[in-house]
């Protein structure tokens, strides 16, 4: 095939895809692969440079030219099979606890141009594949892609949602998917409660995106407004401490997904919590082992009062108790 029977992109792509397959190919292997001229190969290498791929030449016996790592990640080529195992690897991987959330915005880019010939077998693949040890629910691929396009696409979304003991149909616009240690949840604006709402995504059944595009709205920070709903806004009664210790020290005692924590000085850390029982929340709190004041509730201060009333009985008890017998 002559230079002129092939376009220059479609010849520098094969060309790029070459260079990717293997580590080192002298300039007449290429020129031969893609019938062109040696003259030709080096234009093209040109311009592979100029887009940003390093190639580099090398002399003598073994020289060649060879691709090699650059300072920005630069698209990359891959066949079918690559693709699929690809997005069959971040499929998975987005149920992860640590690259979940990376994992899913990975994926969303493949899938733009992901051909349609390929999306059955990676579902296929997709759903052959289980984990253990995630501590996440399992979530439905399939949602959660949908969820991710919808996101993307900026388009409405619908699904059943429990609420009350009954199941009822949300629509809703969608603008982040959050990934936490233990759940997915979607950050979404509700068009029938005309507020905002987090949503768990293994709850969602008949996910369904609709046709409707819809004008992003200013929208809250995405992970902490989730987070506080999470470990806060869900319970009927919510606490805050400031803690007397920094903020890094107690997020590594505290799950993310159990208290907002956040700095208050180099050596203090405001901590928000909530539970069906503030005892409980308090008790964590205690813990800890840190010194700390309770900033809210008011009666919750007054609990603490109580408490160490009782415990102070409970050690003033123990301590006049005789010595057991030691022969007994």
């Amino acid at each position: 095939m002559a230079d002129d029977e092939r376009s220059t992109t479609e010849r520098v792509l094969i060309l790029l895809g070459l260079l990717q397959q293997r580590r080192v190919w002298t300039g007449p292997e290429l020129a031969e692969r893609l019938r062109v001229t040696p003259r030709t190969i080096r234009r093209d290498i040109e311009r592979l440079r100029t887009l940003g791929y390093p190639v580099y030449a090398g002399q003598g016996v073994g020289g060649g030219y060879r691709l090699g790592p650059g300072q920005d990640l630069p698209p990359l080529l891959l066949d079918d099979e690559e693709a699929i195992a690809t997005a069959v690897s971040l499929l998975v991987g987005a149920g992860g606890a640590s690259t979940g959330d990376a994992a899913l915005r990975a994926l969303t880019k493949i899938d733009r141009v992901l051909p349609t010939r390929l999306r059955q077998e990676v579902r296929t693949l997709a759903g052959s594949v289980e984990s253990f040890g995630t501590g996440r629910p399992p979530v439905d691929a399939e949602a959660l892609m949908a969820l991710a396009r919808a996101c993307r696409d900026e388009v409405e979304v619908g699904f059943d949602y429990p609420s009350a003991g009954r199941v009822e149909r949300r629509r809703v616009e969608p603008y982040r998917l959050v990934a936490s240690d233990r759940r997915w949840y979607l950050l979404a604006y509700d068009l029938d409660r005309d507020d905002w709402r987090t949503f768990r995504v293994d709850r969602m059944t008949a996910v369904t995106a609709r046709t409707w595009r819809f004008r992003p709205r200013a929208a809250p920070d995405a992970a902490t407004y989730v987070q506080e709903g999470v470990t806060s806004r869900a319970y009927p009664h919510r606490a805050r401490f400031l803690v007397h210790a920094p903020a890094e020290t107690v997020r590594d005692q505290v799950p993310a997904a159990a208290a907002v924590v956040r700095p208050r000085g180099s050596d203090r850390c405001e901590l928000l919590s909530g539970a069906a029982d503030l005892d409980r929340v308090l008790a964590h709190v205690l813990l800890l082992g840190h010194e700390f004041e309770v900033l809210d509730p008011p009666e919750l201060a007054a609990r603490c009062h109580t408490l160490a009333q009782r415990l102070g009985r409970a050690g003033a008890t123990n301590a006049g108790s005789p010595e057991p017998d030691s022969d007994r």
